[in-house]
């Protein structure tokens, strides 16, 4: 057994940054964990209309209703075991703006069952899953790009339009002689253009599972079981 990310990228996942391989190694079978500290840089939104749907998605934390400069966040990677048996791994980012409550972006990420992709399942609910493709960047750095997008609530499972929405791209790499994470995300709709993003830099602390556990609130209310 290994850890999610490292099986689905296969001997490419060798050829990443040891600290950057040391990260995405958090799992079941590692047992370790990873909490990450430290400021963004730069929260932006794109035109004005996409403003609404921010707002929506904040409801259930997904992406963050807010634009900002430096801007403290916490990122929390905890791997458990989900109510299906599933291998999971957390990805909650907590943005603390000033003047204002903590926004939260919230996901848990699962191995597909054939092996081949990561699937993100977002927010509070899982609403909404996207398939994740991960790669290697010629200095080491992680990439993931995603993929299908896919809305669930109840019987309801019908794939997100192109038309409305949004091609995600993540890029982490580690900066040897700051001895930082370094992360840039941005999507964007292939015809209304760029939506929503972020860049900053975070120092990681990692920890057994078995000491620090699945804190209260981290798992999300409600697990979607379809892939």
């Amino acid at each position: 057994m290994t850890s999610i990310f490292r099986a689905v990228m296969g001997a490419e996942f060798d050829r990443l940054h040891p600290q950057i391989q040391r990260r995405f190694s958090v799992g079941l079978d590692s047992g370790e964990a990873c909490i990450g500290r430290g400021v963004m840089d730069r929260i932006w939104h794109g035109r004005s209309f996409v403003k609404p749907f921010l707002a929506l998605g904040g409801t259930r934390n997904i992406l963050v209703p807010r634009a900002g400069h430096q801007v403290p966040f916490t990122i929390e990677n905890i791997p458990y075991a989900d109510s299906y048996g599933r291998e999971t791994v957390t990805f909650v980012r907590t943005f603390s703006f000033q003047g204002t409550r903590p926004h939260r972006f919230d996901a848990q990420m699962v191995m597909s069952p054939k092996g081949d992709r990561i699937l993100d399942y977002l927010g509070t609910h899982q609403h909404l899953a996207s398939d994740l493709h991960l790669s290697t960047d010629s200095r080491g750095g992680l990439v993931i790009r995603s993929g299908e997008h896919r809305f669930r609530e109840g019987p309801v499972d019908l794939r997100v339009p192109a038309l409305i929405g949004g091609d995600a791209e993540v890029r982490e790499s580690f900066d040897d002689e700051t001895g930082r994470f370094r992360i840039q995300v941005r999507v964007t709709n292939r015809h209304f253009g760029p939506l929503f993003g972020y860049e900053g830099s975070f120092t990681a602390d990692f920890m057994k599972v078995e000491d620090c556990g699945v804190r209260e609130g981290l798992r999300p209310v409600r697990e979607e079981a379809r892939t």
